[in-house]
């Protein structure tokens, strides 16, 4: 089985809309929207929910004052002031670290989990994907990316699908690093600006740590061909692999109003070089 991971060193290069076009050309696959915080692919992809389940990570100190003896230990012991001096835990200053619960005499703090989103298996048009929705000013979205990623494994497995395509999110934090840790490649999705080429960089070394075979593609580079240039000079300098430019076109934007993938909208330049850059990336994918 292989898994590509399609990232981004920052948001808004367009890599679900490619993800979105990749899922249309791709024969096999289960698709992943790893990108918890800001999930989009189902606007595209308009998926049918078969299955939902909460997703629970980390928790929070719930004090019994029925159970309490007010003895402060408590108090004493939280570093992080989450805790007033009647004895309720606000759920914003704690920190879920459990310390109060381990010293408390009586035994009067409940430490559950928290609700922090949910996770879906659903039906496309292109097949089955796995995706999720991390609640508002929720943590532990590493851990969502992990699971999201895990049931796509499982699912494939169940249904006998070669290949996993994993839409993730961007940067390079924990989310990230849950994205493509142990994936067969990495597509990078770039633009010609400052910032991509700097984000380039960043979101490359964090491949390279990893040992992943990593290629890229630059979207919209006419609109700043100076500046692709110098992105293809750096992904020669850092050993990735550019598989494709895709020109600037606004039938993109209208695809996705409409809510289709470009190529399945259009058959002009943008999907010609998006059907290219996957015929680069499924060889790669035959090779690692």
């Amino acid at each position: 089985m292989k898994e590509l991971t399609i990232i981004s060193g920052k948001g808004g290069t367009g890599k679900t809309s490619v993800v979105a076009s990749f899922a249309a050309l791709a024969q096999n696959k289960v698709l992943a929207d790893a990108d918890v915080d800001a999930a989009d692919l189902h606007l595209i992809l308009a998926p049918e929910i078969k299955h939902e389940e909460d997703f629970k990570g980390g928790r929070t100190a719930q004090i019994d004052l029925d159970a309490c003896t007010e003895c402060e230990e408590c108090l004493d012991r939280c570093q992080f002031k989450a805790i007033s001096p009647t004895f309720v835990v606000d759920k914003i200053d704690c920190e879920g670290c459990g310390v109060c619960v381990h010293f408390c005499p009586v035994q009067a703090i409940d430490f559950p989990q928290n609700i922090c989103g949910k996770w879906y298996i659903s039906e496309t048009r292109f097949g089955p994907m796995v995706h999720a929705k991390l609640g508002i000013a929720e943590e532990n979205s590493g851990l969502l990316v992990s699971l999201v990623r895990n049931q796509a494994k499982v699912l494939a497995e169940d249904r006998g699908l070669d290949t996993i395509i994993v839409d993730g999110p961007p940067g390079i934090g924990c989310p990230v690093i849950a994205s493509i840790t142990g994936t067969s490649a990495i597509l990078i999705v770039t633009e010609p600006t400052l910032s991509g080429l700097h984000d380039l960089e960043r979101v490359g070394g964090l491949a390279a740590h990893f040992k992943i075979p990593t290629l890229a593609c630059i979207n919209k580079f006419d609109l700043n061909e100076e500046m692709s240039d110098q992105i293809a000079r750096c992904c020669a300098r850092n050993h990735i692999a550019l598989v494709g430019r895709i020109p600037y076109d606004t039938s993109v934007t209208h695809a996705m109003v409409a809510g289709k993938s470009i190529v399945e909208f259009s058959d002009g330049s943008v999907s010609d070089a998006i059907n290219k850059i996957w015929e680069k990336v499924e060889n790669c994918l035959t090779q690692v």
